[in-house]
């Protein structure tokens, strides 16, 4: 049954079938065709894969980024970061890195951080002589960042399939978010220095002040729902369905950027994008099923122990299968298919797990920079409207500054531990 999942799951993603239905119909093939289980398994592994109180935290952080973009949150913390750093050579390119940082903490999800950072800021890197190329690849890096720092959404695909406690994923993901994010401020501002890009970042910047008190309900958002659930005040899930309720009041009733009727258009959207990943969640829970009834997992295990030697191989060779896996697989769909198979593994060589899907994460972000897939790609390429191709040049130092970060991050599990250690003795 392995061989007939695999090949059917390869065939089908070969022919551009839509991930969700891959999965589904390579596990129905199996199923019906290499196996003696009834089709009846299909709709109720399917159901019970979505019966989980955590994952209610993916429709809600979706539509709070839905909101928030909507709302005039993003523009505030733009504002606000630009009067910060803007007033240094490159200011613009750091200001793009550091907003993404703080969406992120807010929204979860990277494609809506380039779609709602990147319609204001990549404009602006253009209008100061910034390269087309750099000015996308700048933010599509960035973007990342919203599926690394706490709330994301592939922290809790990873908790929900592994059974590992979402708070202590969140705490996990902190500092390798902070450790990426001045990674990349130092490439901007090494690269801006070189090529003499970024000399007149400061122009039109506003006070520093005035742009505080502007962004103030803004930058209350992450430390009101990242704070809460640190302090044990809610859930992760929780926590989401108060982001959504504080992105609504601070849209409407106190910046006025969002209006009553253009709900149904946000909620619509936000109902559109939670069913996509809900139905790539199903159908990876029926798939992982089958891979745990086929004793895959254990053979895997065997084999790594046999060819490698120890933890640190075992990591390197992870890292290797995900770079591949990252760069033609959906985030979503590699965390639930692979995480459930390598995890287990990773325990057996005594490495945490929770560190492990930092990981995890961390390299299958590399994924959405790096075509042929690459979903921030497209999305900074549609902000800027050129071809994606227009970007591939400048990937190259973004890359490099990711896969530093990711080795440290490897290999020096007291970055993704030492905070969980320190707060969660």
């Amino acid at each position: 049954m392995n061989s007939a999942l695999a090949a059917g799951l390869v065939a089908l993603f070969t022919l551009s079938v839509p991930v969700a239905v891959s999965i589904a119909l390579a596990s129905v093939i199996a199923i019906h065709f290499f196996s003696n289980l009834p089709l009846l398994v299909v709709p109720q592994k399917m159901f019970t894969g979505l019966d989980s109180f955590p994952l209610m935290a993916v429709p809600f952080f979706i539509l709070a980024g839905a909101i928030m973009t909507q709302g005039g949150i993003s523009a505030r913390l733009v504002e606000l970061v630009k009067s910060l750093v803007g007033n240094v050579q490159g200011g613009l390119a750091s200001c793009c890195v550091l907003t993404c940082m703080l969406f992120a903490a807010i929204s979860g999800s990277s494609v809506a951080t380039t779609f709602a950072v990147g319609s204001i800021l990549i404009p602006a890197m253009l209008k100061h002589g910034y390269p087309v190329g750099m000015a996308g690849a700048i933010q599509a890096s960035s973007a990342e960042l919203g599926v690394i720092i706490p709330p994301s959404v592939p922290l809790i695909l990873y908790a929900v399939s592994t059974e590992t406690s979402i708070t202590r994923l969140f705490l996990a993901g902190l500092v390798p978010g902070l450790l990426i994010a001045a990674g990349l401020v130092v490439m901007v501002q090494i690269w801006c220095r070189a090529t003499g890009h970024g000399r007149q970042d400061g122009a039109g910047r506003q006070p520093v002040w005035p742009a505080l008190r502007r962004a103030f309900g803004a930058l209350l958002m992450p430390l009101i729902i990242v704070g809460g659930i640190y302090g044990g005040v809610f859930t992760p899930t929780e926590a989401a369905a108060v982001s959504v309720v504080y992105a609504l009041l601070l849209s409407i009733l106190v910046y006025r950027e969002l209006h009553w009727r253009d709900l149904p258009a946000i909620f619509r959207a936000a109902a559109v994008s939670s069913g996509a990943v809900m139905l790539i969640i199903s159908a990876a829970a029926l798939f992982s099923f089958l891979i745990s009834l086929s004793g895959l997992p254990g053979a895997v295990g065997t084999w790594s122990q046999e060819n490698f030697g120890s933890a640190l191989t075992f990591l390197l060779g992870v890292n290797l299968l995900l770079l591949v896996v990252g760069m033609f697989i959906e985030t979503s769909a590699a965390i639930l298919v692979l995480a459930p198979i390598l995890t287990p593994v990773a325990i057996g060589f005594g490495i945490d797990p929770v560190h492990f899907g930092i990981v995890i994460v961390v390299n299958l972000a590399l994924g959405m920079i790096t075509p042929p897939l690459g979903v921030n790609l497209f999305a900074a390429a549609a902000v800027a409207r050129v071809p994606v191709q227009a970007l591939f040049g400048a990937l190259l130092w973004p890359i490099l500054t990711v896969l530093i970060a990711l080795a440290l991050i490897t290999y020096l599990p007291v970055i993704s531990l030492g905070l969980g250690w320190w707060m969660m003795p």
